[in-house]
């Protein structure tokens, strides 16, 4: 995979094809289909995603991980869906999904900034503190990649599933069987926080 990026810059890919030929070539494997989607796309896609980032390396971290992941889902792509549109809406969510991750980490530090200075026990809130950032990391970081996006969806942006569904190329029921997830491991892993949590999510 590293290779075939590397190639994308030393190697192009000279004859023009249409979307659903690059796609179904992508979708057997070829790598040279793949060092010219990387090729026509990166540079757009990487100064699309420094708008949402404002960090050059992080931006172009995110389009190499989607394109990454264009390779291991290859036979995922639709024949007749666009190309282009799909890595911009995956280099989109890619971006937002981050900067939630930001925002909800954020939160919880001024949260707990505010909190802490009502406490005596110095040692004890330090160690509360501590401990749930770890464990609200934790959890963030343990729900599927999928789960994650759709969790964020509909909590923070406060999307409705059909609205989510749509954005995602995805069935309502596919969304609510994946916020069934994500809701499940949440509360298993943030059970002794719930309240404070969920506290903060509705006090947003």
């Amino acid at each position: 995979m590293k290779a075939a990026i590397f190639n994308a810059y030393f190697h192009p890919f000279k004859v023009e094809y249409s979307d659903s030929t690059v796609i179904n070539l992508l979708r057997q494997g070829s790598e040279k289909a793949f060092e010219k989607v990387f090729k026509d796309h990166f540079k757009n896609l990487h100064a699309y995603a420094f708008t949402f980032l404002k960090n050059d390396e992080l931006a172009e971290e995110v389009v190499q991980n989607i394109f990454c992941r264009v390779w291991e889902k290859r036979e995922q792509l639709k024949p007749d869906g666009s190309l282009k549109a799909y890595l911009y809406r995956a280099v989109h969510n890619e971006c937002l999904n981050y900067l939630k991750q930001q925002k909800v980490k954020a939160t919880f530090q001024v949260y707990y900034a505010d909190q802490m200075e009502q406490m005596e026990d110095h040692s004890s809130k330090n160690v509360l503190a501590g401990e749930l950032e770890q464990h609200i990391q934790k959890a963030l970081n343990e729900l599927p990649q999928q789960c994650r996006i759709i969790f964020q969806l509909s909590r923070f942006e406060q999307l409705k599933y059909q609205q989510i569904a749509d954005q995602m190329g995805l069935s309502v029921k596919t969304i609510e069987n994946q916020m069934g997830k994500a809701l499940k491991l949440m509360r298993i892993k943030l059970a002794e926080f719930l309240i404070i949590l969920l506290f903060i999510l509705i006090n947003r």
